[in-house]
C-alpha cells in the first residue's frame, strides 16, 4: 500500500509543480496566449498547485490530514470545472480541458491514496 501512496504523492507534486510552472509563466506575461485568459482561472491554478505541493508532502509522509487536504482539492477543481463548463460563457475551450485534466488526476490521486488503501485494509480485517 505505500507504494501506493507514493505514486499519489509523485503526482500531486507533478501537477502542482504543472501548475505553479504553467500559471507563473502567463501571470508574470511570459507566456501568452491567443485565447482569452481568466485571471482569476490562472491564480487559482498557481495557489493550488502551491496547495497540491503540500499535498503531494503529507501524502508522502502519510500525514492524516492528507485525505482531507486531498478530498478539498477534488472537490474544488471539480467545482470549478463545473462554473466552467456550464455557467461560464467567457471560459476557452483549453481552459476546460485543463481542468478536466487536472480534476481527472486528482481522481487517480484519491483512489490511490484513500480507496484502495481503504479497501485493503478492510480486507485485512
Amino acid at each position: 500500500m505505500k507504494i501506493l501512496k507514493k505514486i499519489a504523492a509523485v503526482l500531486a507534486l507533478f501537477i502542482g509543480l504543472m501548475s505553479v510552472f504553467a500559471g507563473s509563466k502567463v501571470l508574470l506575461d511570459i507566456d501568452t496566449k491567443d485565447y482569452t485568459i481568466l485571471i482569476w482561472l490562472v491564480s487559482y491554478n498557481v495557489i493550488f498547485g502551491l496547495i497540491s505541493i503540500f499535498a503531494a508532502y503529507l501524502i508522502w509522509k502519510a500525514k492524516k490530514n492528507s485525505k482531507n487536504l486531498t478530498l478539498f482539492i477534488l472537490s474544488m477543481h471539480f467545482m470549478v470545472f463545473i462554473y466552467l463548463k456550464f455557467l461560464s460563457n467567457t471560459v476557452a475551450t483549453e481552459s476546460v480541458k485543463a481542468m478536466i485534466f487536472r480534476t481527472s488526476i486528482w481522481i487517480f490521486i484519491v483512489v490511490l491514496s484513500i480507496i484502495i488503501p481503504k479497501y485493503f485494509n478492510k480486507q485485512q480485517k
